[in-house]
């Protein structure tokens, strides 16, 4: 990334007429600018005592804060006028369905929308379709196409003789059921006659719900044909939900930097994420869509995708690119983003708070929280699947959780929620119940891929994934894990390191 990226950006010349109240700093700023004036022009009164100047310091000029400038300029702008939301894509197809879909965790959908795109030829018999899955944010968009020359975030990805190879097969990616880019999510209506949005009157889905939903397109695209499945990050989680869904439809596998459970720490990073949007006071619970709000919540989405900056990336890469450094030496420190790994995250949240819609990030973070491919998961969702859905609510406890005996060691608390019985007993050092849950999928070649750096999807998941396929009776699994010396990019090196990461798919997909 270019330095002149990581600058800070030049003061504001003047401070926000009328700041917001939950955000604001200058007003504050600026009467204790004044006061401190004020009192430098009074008259010096003589000591009485030689160390009254100790005791009385003299007045010291306020920090600014052109960050919070900044950010208030901003709400105040879409106040008057509100953009037209970056994450309304350009062109792509449409697939909808108008069967219900019943979800994992109760009720349904009476009809949905899915969002997608394409590269290559299908084939006369329609054997050749390579579905590929998006992580968390991304579109159907992967890359430039007859329909949108612009670059995809995969875009050295796909090509003839790329690792997705569009001379071989006809590749098709979605934007996943819940997103914001084309796809049915709380952003879109929900009443067609009143124009109503969704919002978060949109239910729970699961990447289980996501994947059924998009086996529907695949079924529209080539019938009772198998096709390879190709996913990384929550793409990774999603490959394997579809091949377990339906194992005799798949010819291969890939799953790169995933898991087959989400784990506590991946679960606390996207809840912190998740409790920093929400309280943005123009979330409004989720109903900032126009006509009830024109501001929509930028200031959590930015801080958000900060936090979740900081788990893309490892900290031996931050080092090497950023060190200590402080984008101006010449200043003094400030209390805005000062360091250079400070402008670069901020610049990561300036340029994503407007491109995502923030109900789609909460209902899909929530949603890989969910995920897990466990035997007791699966039983656990078909007793719930389409039945009748309550209100949804937090589970906040009445009594505060307390440290208890044995967390300390290593030893799993908190009751039932934290054991499966037998089924959490490990065989080989793989979990029995991922054992079982994972055995419909022992006829499927499989690639597993891990980094060593990625600390968001730690590779120890990886290796869990091969081992249960493994234990399961799968004889064709292959495991590549990339060291540190071949990698420091962490979690988002699926993202950028064509040779080691695109060569290896492209050759297990030749073979």
């Amino acid at each position: 990334m270019s330095r002149n990226l990581l600058r800070l950006r030049p003061r504001l010349a003047k401070p926000v007429a009328h700041p917001s109240p939950a955000f604001s700093s200058t007003a504050r700023a600026q009467s204790t600018t004044s006061a401190a004036l004020n009192n430098s022009t009074k008259p010096v009164q003589p000591s009485q005592s030689s160390n009254a100047s100790a005791s009385h310091p003299p007045p010291q000029t306020p920090i600014t804060f052109p960050c919070l400038d900044k950010l208030e300029l901003r709400t105040q702008t879409l106040r008057t006028r509100p953009p037209e939301p970056t994450y309304v894509t350009g062109p792509h197809h449409k697939f909808t369905s108008t069967t219900p879909l019943p979800l994992d965790h109760g009720g349904s959908l009476p009809e949905f929308t899915i969002a997608y795109e394409t590269w290559g030829t299908l084939n006369a018999d329609k054997s050749n379709l390579l579905l590929l899955f998006t992580g968390l944010s991304a579109s159907s968009h992967a890359a430039s196409n007859e329909l949108n020359p612009k670059p995809g975030w995969w875009e050295k990805f796909i090509g003839p003789g790329k690792a997705l190879d569009t001379s071989k097969y006809f590749v098709v990616c979605t934007n996943v059921l819940g997103g914001c880019f084309g796809s049915t999510g709380p952003s879109s209506v929900m009443d067609k006659k009143t124009g109503e949005r969704w919002a978060t009157r949109f239910p729970i889905v699961t990447l289980g719900d996501m994947v059924r939903a998009q086996w529907r397109l695949v079924d529209e695209l080539v019938g009772d044909k198998q096709v390879t499945l190709v996913g990384a990050s929550m793409g990774g989680m999603l490959s394997l939900a579809a091949a377990r869904e339906r194992p005799d439809r798949v010819r291969k596998v890939v799953s790169i930097s995933a898991c087959a459970r989400s784990s506590p720490y991946s679960i606390a990073m996207r809840h912190t994420q998740r409790q920093v949007l929400i309280s943005d006071p123009h979330y409004n619970r989720g109903n900032y869509y126009p006509p009830e709000s024109l501001t929509p919540p930028h200031i959590g989405m930015k801080l958000a995708r900060q936090i979740a900056t900081i788990t893309y990336r490892s900290g031996p890469e931050w080092e090497l690119r950023f060190g200590r450094n402080r984008a101006d030496p010449s200043k003094p420190p400030a209390l805005c983003p000062d360091f250079l790994i400070e402008t670069y995250l901020d610049h990561a949240g300036e340029k994503w708070c407007l491109e995502y819609d923030a109900n789609s990030f909460l209902y899909l973070s929530k949603a890989m929280d969910l995920f897990d491919l466990g035997h007791e998961a699966e039983v656990g969702v078909e007793r719930t699947r389409g039945r009748e859905v309550g209100e949804a609510a937090c589970s906040i406890p009445d009594v505060p959780y307390e440290e208890v005996e044995g967390a300390s060691e290593g030893k799993k608390v908190g009751g039932a929620s934290a054991k499966l019985g037998e089924a959490d007993v490990e065989v080989n050092g793989v979990s029995r119940d991922l054992v079982e849950g994972m055995k419909g999928m022992k006829d499927i070649p499989a690639l597993v891929m891990g980094v060593k750096s990625d600390i968001l999807f730690p590779a120890w998941q990886q290796r869990e994934i091969a081992g249960a396929l493994k234990e399961g009776g799968n004889t064709n699994v292959k495991y590549v894990e990339l060291g540190e010396d071949v990698s420091m990019f962490g979690h988002d090196t699926f993202l950028l390191d064509t040779v080691n990461v695109g060569e290896e798919v492209g050759r297990f997909l030749q073979e």
